[in-house]
């Protein structure tokens, strides 16, 4: 009976070290995880801080200069209709 009892007490070990390893791969992940949150978040930062610049760059060159800036949205109207025709 003593082999049965060994048996046992070795699948108990085997178990607790699997849910300890198991455990300590979550932490891992979840840390990992964590970060990639935490970087994906200052890039989409970034991003919108760049995208502000660039619509308030537009913004003053339409202020500055009207004319030009409707000449080149019909001409580049113009230019996506025409390609737009062909397909």
């Amino acid at each position: 009976m003593s082999t049965t009892s060994d048996l046992g007490k070795q699948a108990s070990e085997v178990k607790q070290d699997l849910q300890e390893m198991g455990e300590t791969v979550r932490d891992a992940a979840q840390e990992k995880l964590g970060q990639m949150g935490a970087r994906a978040s200052a890039y989409c930062e970034q991003g919108r801080e760049k995208a502000h610049g660039v619509a308030c760059a537009c913004e003053q060159y339409l202020r500055e200069r009207p004319l030009q800036s409707v000449l080149m949205a019909a001409g580049v109207g113009w230019l996506l209709g025409r390609f737009g025709k062909r397909r």
